[in-house]
């Protein structure tokens, strides 16, 4: 570690340096976090507390909203912070465990939506085997390689943060700690370093989004032989996953499959996949479902009912 010890302390830029526009940001993304968290804590308690749980869909969508809670709560609350302070600084430490955190949830997120993928094809492409193949051992199976995926996605990306230089200037130009930024300021050339991040992390998010392009493509394709309102219940189903995809793949796509450089529109994308994409899986999975509103609907009429029983 002793090629790290001229540089105990990060200084992140942020979004902007107009306080009008820190103080919109601030209010926006403090409601946007409160948010997220209200809305998958409501699915959480929901899905726990009825027959949902024991369906594969809706048990992918549990483990969903909690990596969701997880991924955000790396940098969302320090970017609410930070606005509110006129130096932004991050140690060593954290800004190295960030780049972990956040690419270790992030790839789990993308495997499990992947997982979510697989699902939804079976049960329209293979509804008479669909109990049989979706077990909720193989869904257990599923779980547990989407943790594992997201565990090999991070450590080869932290790995290569920590072994980087920092000898000279330490301004990341961002609002958190992510690999780019961090080779920009690194004490050698990265230039090497930079296309390997992009083979490594950029096609694990193009290859896992074009898997699901197809796997939707094949879904929305078998539709035609489902009846008028098997059709509508499952295009419902399948377009809520295709708008989170979109939602999450977009921006992850366009800043790391390209060469290793960053630009100042990066910021605002990413903005994207850390917090409005995650903000509207809550929405998205919700809205557009029947089923889970009204078990929502009943879970929570239940709970207040009881409550005002017992006072």
């Amino acid at each position: 570690m002793e090629n790290h010890r001229n540089i105990s302390e990060f200084i992140l830029l942020g979004l902007s340096y107009n306080q009008n526009i820190q103080i919109f940001c601030f209010v926006l993304f403090l409601f946007c976090y409160v948010a997220l968290l209200v809305g998958n804590l409501l699915i959480l308690v929901s899905i726990q507390c009825s027959p949902l749980f024991h369906q594969p869909m809706y048990y992918f969508l549990l483990h969903l909203a909690s990596i969701d809670i997880c991924y955000t709560s790396t940098v969302t609350p320090k970017l609410i912070a930070d606005l509110l302070v006129e130096r932004k600084t991050i140690s060593y430490g954290n800004c190295m465990l960030q780049v972990l955190t956040m690419h270790f949830f992030g790839g789990t997120e993308i495997f499990i939506l992947t997982s979510m993928a697989f699902d939804r094809y079976v049960a329209i492409c293979r509804p008479l085997h669909y109990m049989t193949i979706m077990s909720r051992s193989r869904c257990n199976l599923l779980i547990l390689a989407a943790w594992g995926g997201g565990a090999l996605h991070a450590f080869p990306l932290f790995s290569t943060a920590v072994g980087l230089p920092f000898c000279g200037p330490n301004e990341i130009d961002h609002y958190f700690c992510d690999i780019f930024p961090l080779l920009k300021v690194a004490c050698t050339d990265t230039y090497i370093t930079g296309v390997l991040v992009i083979a490594f992390s950029g096609m694990v998010a193009l290859v896992t989004f074009v898997v699901l392009f197809v796997s939707y493509g094949i879904i929305l394709f078998t539709l035609r032989n489902l009846s008028a309102e098997g059709r509508r219940k499952a295009l419902s189903t399948c377009w809520s996953h295709i708008n989170v995809v979109i939602l999450f793949f977009g921006p992850v796509i366009f800043i790391y499959l390209r060469p290793p450089t960053t630009f100042p529109e990066d910021k605002i994308l990413a903005l994207f996949y850390t917090i409005i994409a995650p903000m509207f899986n809550p929405l998205i999975y919700t809205l557009r479902n029947t089923e889970m509103k009204n078990t929502m609907r009943k879970v929570w009429c239940q709970t207040l009912y009881s409550k005002g029983a017992h006072n």
